[in-house]
């Protein structure tokens, strides 16, 4: 707490629990905006994919440009711009215009990533690792909070909108707070050192990683990271009902065992990284769980096995694992943190894309989609091996 960046960061940690909410907002309100545009819940549907698309388009130039120009304005421009998204689809007559909002929803998200993944990491050089998984509660929490909100609001017979305003709020405020008083550590290159400290930052912040070699392995662990727990999310419920025999409340009750599972990881990587266990040593480690969890739910799809599995999956696989191979790569390329943050997130992004598409051809058999998925698995758990071997090489010791 005596970080003097930390009124900073909690700033920052509310802008994902606003994106928690963000990103389910629409299936939440389904109803209310199929009627708002004239249109059904199919139409509201794509105007959740826009989502994606959006996301997608900036994320690669803006994470450079977060390393020449800051990381403040990105952080500005990425609350700014899920202010238009909250305001605009409020404001939207029909599901055109409206995608046209989701779109800068997804833009939102990467200017946000772009912004604030590297600088967490140069507020906390110390617990950068834990500094990223936070992020990841704070969006869980945006995600738990927004159902019993809109709960409520229906059950009170309110306006839908109400969900809506409170996001614009708790942005508007930060904002406020961030452009007034919100303080950010100058990237390397920018500080006004001596000649001699600064050629010692230099040297100390120098790329260490083969960018063909490391760089490529971890754009297939950023897709593949993805690929694992997205899948999961998607056909978690139904893989319960068809294959596991389980019935309909049981089965979307894995759902709620896989999302506490993600939420106790972040609890529990925090508690280990202050006992010195290394970012490199947790990203084999869960990515091994999620492997042997993914396949003990494909051979033996009993209902009390995948319970336990879905809480497993998501403590291993949905938990933060993401954030840590950033982390872990930006030790690779500590003078180009945004730059990577951009190119890792955009191999994210490209697998929530292309997953679906697999997944949809073999739609028709369940138990061949999870075994799809132990196989991405099994990939992500040797890319990991692959990234803890030129870690070794290249800093010594684990």
């Amino acid at each position: 707490m005596k970080n003097k960046y930390m009124p900073t960061a909690i700033s920052l940690y509310l802008n994902y629990f606003v994106h928690g909410m963000g990103v389910i907002i629409l299936a939440q309100n389904m109803v209310a905006l199929s009627k708002q545009w004239n249109t059904n819940t199919g139409g509201v549907a794509i105007v959740i994919s826009s989502l994606g698309i959006g996301r997608l388009i900036p994320l690669l130039i803006s994470g450079i440009l977060s390393d020449k120009f800051g990381r403040k304005p990105f952080v500005i421009l990425g609350a700014s711009t899920y202010l238009l998204f909250f305001a605009g689809v409020l404001l939207s007559p029909s599901i055109t215009i409206a995608y046209i909002f989701g779109i800068l929803a997804g833009m939102a998200n990467s200017f946000l990533d772009s912004g604030t993944y590297p600088a967490l990491m140069e507020m906390f050089p110390d617990s950068k690792g834990t500094a990223n998984v936070i992020i990841k509660a704070f969006v869980s929490g945006g995600q738990f909070i927004l159902p019993l909100l809109i709960s409520m609001i229906v059950s009170l017979n309110l306006w839908y909108g109400w969900s809506f305003i409170l996001c614009i709020a708790i942005l508007i405020l930060n904002l406020l707070f961030m452009v007034t008083v919100g303080k950010f550590p100058k990237i390397v290159n920018e500080q006004n050192e001596s000649s001699d400290k600064q050629d010692s930052l230099v040297q100390k912040n120098k790329n260490l990683g083969s960018l063909w070699i490391d760089g490529t392995l971890f754009i297939l662990y950023g897709y593949v990271s993805q690929a694992t727990f997205y899948l999961v999310s998607q056909w978690l419920s139904q893989f319960g009902s068809e294959v596991a025999q389980m019935g309909n409340t049981s089965s979307h009750a894995l759902i709620s065992y896989y999302s506490i599972g993600s939420i106790v990881c972040v609890f529990v990587t925090a508690a280990l990284a202050k006992k010195a266990v290394k970012e490199i040593q947790f990203l084999i480690t869960y990515t091994l769980i999620s492997f042997i969890a993914l396949l003990t739910m494909y051979l033996f799809p009993t209902a009390l096995i995948c319970s336990i599995m879905s809480f497993v999956v998501g403590f291993s696989a949905a938990g933060g694992v993401m954030q840590l191979g950033l982390t872990v790569m930006s030790s690779f390329f500590p003078k180009a943190k945004g730059t990577i943050t951009g190119a890792f997130y955009t191999a994210g992004s490209i697998a929530s894309f292309t997953i679906p598409l697999f997944t949809g051809m073999m739609s028709s058999n369940l138990a061949n989609i999870w075994l799809f998925d132990v196989i991405i698995a099994l990939l992500g758990f040797v890319l990991a091996v692959l990234i803890t071997l030129r870690y070794r090489k290249i800093f010594g010791k684990i």
